[in-house]
């Protein structure tokens, strides 16, 4: 009773760590555009520099079931790692030029609806009437958060909150598709596998863009890219795959709320970035209907 009680609480510890971590890419991304950086140098920096840990990671041990994986499933390893680590990460860092943090973290946050209607689609799952009006509700929500934006007369917010929602969208489709292949990897090989593809991906990318050179730029950029690499992606991966572990899938969802909550603290602080009660009670619904919709599907 004692070690369940003690790994429940550490599970609770990792969850709120890992979301905060997470939460916080967005306002660093925020804080390195000031620096006169583009979004393809940026995200550039931020896979490179986490690099090195996958490699040691997809390397370092056999997948889960090895006997049972064959190419075909390396090439869906290549295609998922694409659309869920590349291009959702891409589109985030592109939306992140238009819109506050806090905006973009509400968006994000709704990727769960999108998971159960993805699933309804292609593999027919069924949603209750509950979550489809939980959805809805999300939906209205976020209209809400984005009603008096002062920055809607020449589309920019329009532009920015669209990216984010293809991020949001992309990042759904990855998780509603692998679904069967991480149990024949592993949890860590497996994301480990894809963030290398993503690597490649954005370096094949930039290369074509901008070439082979990097060019200069302030010390505090590479710094921010250190600090994402490390600090908004290494990190919290760990400890929310601990914590999953800990408490379960279910519980863990409940911790998702905090996602948006600490990215609007963190911009306050940090970018000086205000929300209206209006935005407040859009966020709560969203919060409210995201929640929902995931002890549904749980």
């Amino acid at each position: 009773m004692v070690q369940k009680t003690a790994a429940a609480n550490s599970g609770i510890v990792f969850a709120i760590i890992g979301v905060v971590l997470f939460s916080a890419k967005a306002v660093l991304v925020k804080v390195a555009y000031t620096y006169e950086v583009d979004h393809l140098t940026l995200l550039l920096f931020r896979m490179v520099f986490a690099l090195p840990f996958y490699l040691l990671i997809a390397f370092s041990k056999k997948p889960l079931h090895s006997k049972e994986i064959n190419y075909k499933d390396y090439l869906w390893v290549v295609f998922f790692g694409f659309i869920g680590y590349y291009l959702a990460s891409l589109f985030d860092f592109m939306g992140l030029q238009y819109i506050k943090a806090g905006l973009e973290r509400i968006i994000l946050f709704i990727y769960p609806t999108m998971v159960v209607v993805l699933s309804w689609l292609i593999f027919r799952k069924s949603i209750s009437k509950i979550q489809i009006i939980a959805i809805i509700i999300t939906y209205l929500g976020v209209i809400l958060t984005f009603w008096n934006e002062e920055p809607m007369k020449d589309g920019s917010v329009i532009l920015g909150g669209t990216l984010i929602f293809f991020s949001a969208l992309t990042y759904a489709s990855y998780l509603v598709g692998s679904g069967w292949l991480i149990p024949k990897f592993g949890v860590m090989q497996f994301t480990s596998y894809a963030m290398i593809v993503s690597t490649v991906c954005i370096v094949l990318h930039y290369s074509m863009v901008k070439g082979l050179q990097l060019s200069t730029y302030p010390k505090e950029v590479y710094y921010l890219g250190i600090a994402m690499a490390i600090f908004s992606t290494l990190i919290p991966s760990f400890l929310v795959s601990a914590a999953i572990k800990r408490l379960g899938a279910p519980t863990f969802s409940l911790f998702g709320s905090l996602g948006p909550v600490s990215t609007i603290i963190l911009a306050f602080f940090f970018l000086d970035e205000r929300i209206t009660v209006l935005q407040i009670i859009g966020m709560l619904i969203v919060i409210g209907g995201v929640t929902l919709v995931s002890r549904q599907k749980a």
